[in-house]
């Protein structure tokens, strides 16, 4: 099934913490990178923040399951991660497989 950015955004903030799966280019090296990732994780936070607001960037935080699995206890905060929103592809949620259309 076909959906629009707006529309990913909106399934990927519906899952409320439940893991999903994505695919996206990243902006850095232009490479695909498909992950298994949770939003709304707040354990592993340093309460220091973010300098910047990453909605502003097009990215959507979130906290990387695979990462997060390789990473002793007290090092999981180093595990989120941000989605960038213009290189989506695919994203899989509720045992359904969407790919993203842009426009």
């Amino acid at each position: 099934m076909k959906i629009s950015k707006r529309k990913a955004i909106e399934l990927i903030d519906g899952t409320k913490g439940k893991v999903f799966t994505v695919e996206f280019v990243k902006r850095t090296t232009g490479e695909v990178r498909k992950m298994n990732a949770r939003t709304r994780v707040r354990n592993y936070v340093t309460g220091e923040g973010m300098k910047y607001n990453p909605i502003s960037k097009n990215l959507i935080t979130v906290f990387d399951m695979a990462i997060a699995k390789t990473l002793p206890k007290d090092q999981r905060h180093k595990a989120y991660r941000h989605i960038n929103i213009d290189g989506l592809k695919t994203l899989l949620t509720n045992r359904k497989t969407y790919e993203i259309i842009h426009d």
